[in-house]
Parts: C-alpha cells; structure tokens; sequence
C-alpha cells in the first residue's frame, strides 16, 4: 500500500451463534451501555464476551481505559482465540496510538482473518490492521455508544453487513454532491484527527493514491479541520486521491462555516465529493467497509461495492 490504495482480504461473515469479542482499546467503557450494547448481540444471535479489562479505568490518567498493556493483551488474546469470529470495540475516546505498538502483529497473522469493528479513535487500529495483516476492517458503531444502542438504523445496517453482507452492497446516503462525478478505488479513512495525528507512524497509511476518502470527525473546529486537511494536503497525502466521502462533524461548530472548510480545501482536488454521507459520530451511523473497491457516485449519493465486505 505503499504507492496507491490496493483491495485487501476480506474476512468470513458472521453466522448464527457467532463468537463475538468486545474490547476496550481506548477510552473508559460506561458498565450500563455496555449491557445494553451486549442485549442487542445477543438479540442477533450471536454470543458475546467481553475482554477481562473493558471495565478498568486507569488510576491515574481517567481518559484511558485501563493500562496500554491491558487494553493491548485484551485485543490480542480475544484476536488469537480460534472461538472468536469478530472483535468489536466497546467505544473510541482516546487510547488506541498508545497500545498499538504493543501487539504482536506475527501472532495475529498466524490467527487468520476475523471482523474487526470500531470507529472514531480505532481509526488508528484500522490502519494498522490493513498495513499489517492486510485485512478488510469495518469502520461502525461502537458496541456501548449511545448512538448505537438507541439507533435502530445503526443497528440495523451494521447487522446486515455483518450477517448478511450481500445485501448492503450499495450503501445510500442522504447527503449531497460537493463535487459531482464518478469515482473507483479501494475505500480508506476514519477519523480525521486520528488520520493526521498518526501521520508518519509505522501503521499509518502512507497516502490517499487510488483510494476513496471516507473522513469525519467529532468536536473539532472548522480552523482546525481546516490545519489538519491543510497538513494532509502540505504533506502529499492525498496526492491521487480518487474520491471523497464526507461522514459527519457533529460538535464542529455551525455546518456552513465547516462545509466552507472542506469546499476551500478538498473541491479543488478535481474528484468527486459526497457530503453528509451518514457515517461517524451521528444518529443511525452506516457502517463502512475499508479495504474495498467500489464506485463513488456523486450524484446518486451513493457508495456501490465490488464485492460485499465480508465473504
């Protein structure tokens, strides 16, 4: 992935009665939510546990969820279980950049594929998870977010990628073309702040060539989404890029002064551009394969698979 963006493995469905790990790689994990969270797997048919130190709270440092080798054991171990189908994060925060040089990448090629899900800070993971393993990963909804168990959207379309992959293979938005046209190319991103913060790092995606740009983020302001497009732009980056979807800016100020943002720096890009695709920190959140060719298609403000995400 060095020069452009290539499709990567795509792991196995998950069937009935699916072994599901929950992690906490990042931030602390509210015990109420994470029921909740477990009561909606479980109403799927599928049998979740949880890691040994989801529930730990650091004692010095209250952001994180307990020790980088706790949270980074946790991940590992629940990946190397041969019972274990899926690995779904409890909620993102802050803490992944600070376990992910922790694990042992050998032991977990050796482990084989598995779905893997997270948004927000686990954007860290998903790029270490296709640099290393070369594995197609699912940017969704957290397993104890708020938008996820009150969300019967969120729930639903992450439901069907897992169980039944092919019929989400085009995956509709209620957003608006930025910059019209067609796109193809393998799809990449998450959080944007994560995206630049991890810029450089060994795990890090080393630019955006032939891909398609799936980007959001949450409590940022627009001069700040404004410095971190600017660095990815000063930084070639995004030099290649096929095409843009925008997911979503909740807590980022008012829309009109972000949009003004992303017009002055991605729409003179010359690629086509969705905003407000539905993806990220927002009510009914979709969840997006990364790790996939498809077509990006402006006007009918959608995103058409190749392949489903999962096999």
């Amino acid at each position: 992935m060095n020069d452009s963006v290539g499709p990567l493995v795509r792991p196995s469905r998950l069937a009935p009665g699916a072994r599901v790990a929950v992690v906490a790689p990042s931030g602390p994990v509210p015990e109420e939510r994470l029921e909740a969270g477990l009561d909606v797997l479980r109403g799927w048919d599928l049998d979740p546990v949880i890691a040994p130190h989801v529930l730990d709270r650091h004692r010095e440092l209250d952001h994180l969820a307990g020790t980088d080798a706790d949270r980074a054991a946790d991940l590992q171990r629940a990946w190397c279980d041969p019972a274990v189908a899926a690995v779904l994060c409890a909620r993102g925060g802050y803490g992944a950049q600070r376990m992910v040089d922790l694990l042992d990448w050998e032991a977990m090629r050796a482990a084989g594929p598995k779905v893997f899900v997270g948004f927000s800070d686990i954007t860290v993971l998903h790029q270490a998870f296709a640099t290393n393993l070369g594995l197609v990963t699912l940017y969704g909804p957290a397993a104890a977010g708020v938008d996820f168990i009150k969300n019967a959207r969120a729930q639903e379309h992450l439901k069907a990628t897992l169980l039944d992959p092919e019929t989400v293979r085009v995956i509709p938005s209620d957003g608006t073309a930025m910059v019209p046209g067609r796109a193809r190319g393998v799809t990449l991103g998450g959080c944007l702040s994560m995206l630049t913060s991890d810029l450089g790092t060994p795990h890090a995606w080393t630019g955006a060539r032939g891909g398609l740009l799936l980007i959001e983020d949450v409590g940022e302001q627009p001069y700040r989404i404004d410095r971190m497009l600017t660095q990815l732009l000063r930084a070639g980056w995004l030099d290649g890029v096929a095409g843009i979807a925008l997911g979503s800016w909740a807590g980022c100020g008012p829309y009109d002064a972000v949009r003004a943002v992303l017009v002055d720096r991605l729409g003179g890009l010359g690629v086509p551009v969705v905003e407000e695709f539905g993806f990220g920190h927002c009510e009914g959140a979709l969840t997006m394969p990364f790790g996939v060719r498809a077509e990006l298609d402006a006007e009918a403000r959608e995103l058409a698979l190749d392949v489903p995400a999962l096999r």
